[in-house]
């Protein structure tokens, strides 16, 4: 990392991340647990050096091996959605790419796992972390449409990829009373919001959204 992306000054500033969060307020998110997190979370970290100045916008950026980072409304919504203001003990999160969200998350979350199927990004998104020092936040190489069993069950999953339905593993990890949100679709997509109930599963649709696709295995 970088001395000139630490320093915390101009556009990395605290002030800075402070006009992002209240854009976020002014556009909807209303969780003040969500938006602490995003308050404390540098944003710029994450992106390369050259985009660090546009790492408050609200869009969406390049990161490298055809992945994008989110626009910070997008992963607050999705990220509220997920919390419906509950506590969250066990966090499932598909799709590290750079690692913000699973940043974000791991300030909310008492255990967070996240799992990223490319190994040269997940390299890139442990640089990122190692400034920030979580400690609750595990990082894992594999293939997210099939989870992590082994860690199951889970109060929340977030799929930071879009998948024509919702993968069957992640379903059967989710405990009883958790929550999945996932964009859903290929040409069209919008975020789902899946709750396991004693009966089965609900699901109500939400927002329009553009991913990148998921995709099986490993590399």
């Amino acid at each position: 990392m970088t001395q000139s992306k630490t320093r915390g000054i101009g556009f990395t500033s605290q002030r800075t991340r402070d006009r992002m969060v209240a854009r976020l307020r002014d556009n909807g998110i209303s969780d003040e647990t969500v938006l602490a997190a995003m308050a404390a979370v540098p944003r710029h970290l994450f992106v390369d050096e050259a985009l660090a100045s546009r790492a408050y916008e609200d869009v969406a950026l390049p990161i490298g091996f055809e992945q994008t980072i989110s626009q910070p409304y997008v992963v607050a919504r999705m990220i509220q959605e997920l919390r419906a203001g509950r506590s969250l003990a066990r966090v499932l999160d598909i799709g590290t790419g750079c690692g913000y969200q699973a940043a974000v998350l791991a300030m909310i979350a008492r255990e967070v796992y996240s799992i990223e199927r490319i190994a040269g990004l997940l390299e890139k998104a442990r640089a990122n972390l190692r400034p920030l020092r979580v400690r609750n936040l595990r990082l894992v190489h594999g293939d997210g449409s099939l989870g992590l069993p082994e860690a199951a069950p889970f109060d929340g999953i977030i799929i930071a990829a879009a998948t024509p339905k919702m993968p069957q593993a992640l379903l059967q990890q989710l405990a009883v009373g958790g929550r999945i949100v996932a964009p859903l679709g290929t040409a069209d997509q919008a975020l789902c919001l899946v709750e396991r109930t004693p009966k089965g599963f609900t699901e109500n649709w939400l927002d329009a959204v553009r991913f990148v696709p998921m995709r099986a295995g490993k590399e």
